[in-house]
């Protein structure tokens, strides 16, 4: 049975003015923290095609490329999925800050080490190494927030953190443009070892973390009382939190699979179009594909600024409705605009409007999961039940892009525009994070279970 709504007066004056220095500095930390996460996703989905086609050699057909870039991206969200419950896990059991820092030196350090790939095989290998990083950055950092904050300020404060997200995408999307153009006046080669090079900036972020962050006073009052902290014996025996685990399983995997199945290859729905245009205009070589890595990086931005307004205006719409209300209207707008965005942007201009709009709508479901995942869960199982939630529905969500690109290659290889009849058909996935609402518990206004 869900918690008694708070009864508590509502106060009159902004959320953020109950924050104290120590809680501008978790949350400075948990958003850096997760925005470098972000950053390094994002130069792998800008990287992808260039990196695959490369690595495979000039022979390669375009067939094969999206074969082995779902592949890579398969590959990439199971390491994903892997590291966000093993550290998912950790993050109970020895604390959040301490875990905090080694996700960002595992993404850090092997998105790096991707500049070294000399075929496929190691650039997966790399690709999974720096996905156990990546996927355990967010369930620490929301539950460190969400413990530190004030109980009125807590949404408010995981919006911040989930916004970012977006930031650190057009961060990678601006390195993107800067070595696009880079390779175009032919002063570097290849743009995307310099992309995943920028991915290793973060790492000195790990040594602000051990030296100043402090664990929550929640968790070391769980660890206290000798709770089992992290125990997926104790996530799944009780049925509250059984429950609650099995719904945020479907929500996640509804929207990671609309991100990363489809949003997220937007990029690759319109690099034929761009490869047309510029070589209409008298480009090739080293000329076309700075000119197009260029473009991508700028659809990159306008996707992202559309994808903050989002992610931030689910914490303005669960303040005026409610959880599963705003989660509803997401999940419609979500599937709305991507259906129309991979059947509709056929033109250059269409990207500085149907892209924008796409990001807006996939992305206000992550705005969810940052307020939402963290409030189904009591102290002891927080870090691990959020992640549960976020990963496990990766390991199902790494199908796919791989789906994707089999509807692609092979389902809709007939027509004329596959990827378009492919992204279309994938939306229904976000049906099942309509279905899953209604079983699902409200906390608006609820204090987190301890």
């Amino acid at each position: 049975m869900s918690p008694a709504p708070s009864s508590a007066p509502v106060e009159k004056h902004a959320w953020y003015r109950q924050l104290t220095r120590y809680h501008w500095f978790v949350l400075s930390v948990a958003t850096m923290g997760w925005m470098f996460d972000t950053m390094a996703q994002q130069l792998f989905n800008l990287a992808r095609n260039p990196a695959i086609r490369d690595l495979l050699g000039p022979g390669a057909s375009a067939g094969a490329v999206a074969e082995q870039a779902g592949l890579a991206t398969s590959i990439f969200m199971i390491g994903w999925a892997s590291g966000g419950v093993l550290f998912g896990v950790l993050g109970d059991r020895i604390g959040r800050a301490k875990t905090m820092m080694l996700t960002i030196l595992v993404y850090s350090i092997f998105t790096g080490i991707s500049v070294l790939s000399r075929g496929v095989w190691d650039f997966n290998a790399y690709r999974f190494l720096c996905g156990l990083g990546v996927g355990g950055q967010f369930a620490v950092g929301v539950a460190l927030v969400a413990e530190t904050m004030p109980e009125r300020a807590r949404p408010y404060a995981l919006g911040v953190v989930q916004a970012f997200s977006a930031v650190g995408n057009m961060m990678a999307a601006a390195a993107g443009i800067v070595l696009g153009q880079m390779q175009q006046a032919a002063s570097i080669g290849s743009a995307w070892r310099w992309e995943f090079a920028v991915g290793a900036l973060p790492a000195p972020l790990a040594i602000v973390i051990f030296k100043k962050l402090k664990e929550p006073e929640q968790w070391l009052r769980a660890r206290a009382e000798n709770k089992r902290m992290g125990s997926f014996a104790d996530l799944f025996s009780h049925a509250r939190w059984r429950r609650n685990a099995i719904c945020g399983v479907v929500l996640a995997f509804s929207g990671v699979v609309g991100l990363w199945g489809i949003g997220f290859f937007s990029y690759d729905l319109f690099r034929p179009v761009l490869e047309n245009t510029f070589r209409a205009r008298g480009l090739s070589g080293a000329a076309l594909a700075g000119a197009t890595t260029t473009w991508i990086g700028l659809t990159s931005l306008l996707q992202n600024f559309g994808a903050f307004l989002g992610i931030y205006a689910f914490t303005y719409l669960t303040h005026f409705t409610n959880r599963r209300v705003a989660f509803a209207l997401s999940f419609a707008a979500a599937m709305g605009a991507t259906a129309y965005t991979f059947w509709n942007l056929k033109n250059l201009s269409d990207v500085f409007w149907m892209v924008p709009l796409m990001g807006f709508c996939q992305l206000t479901l992550f705005g969810g999961y940052a307020i939402y995942l963290p409030e189904l869960f009591p102290t002891h199982l927080r870090s691990t039940g959020t992640s549960f939630c976020y990963n496990i529905g990766r390991f199902v969500a790494a199908a796919g892009p791989l789906t994707l690109g089999y509807l692609t290659s092979t389902v809709f290889a007939g027509t004329a525009a596959p990827m378009r009849y492919a992204g279309v058909t994938m939306c229904l996935v976000f049906v099942a994070g309509l279905l899953v609402l209604p079983f699902a518990p409200e906390t608006k206004n609820a204090p987190l279970p301890e």
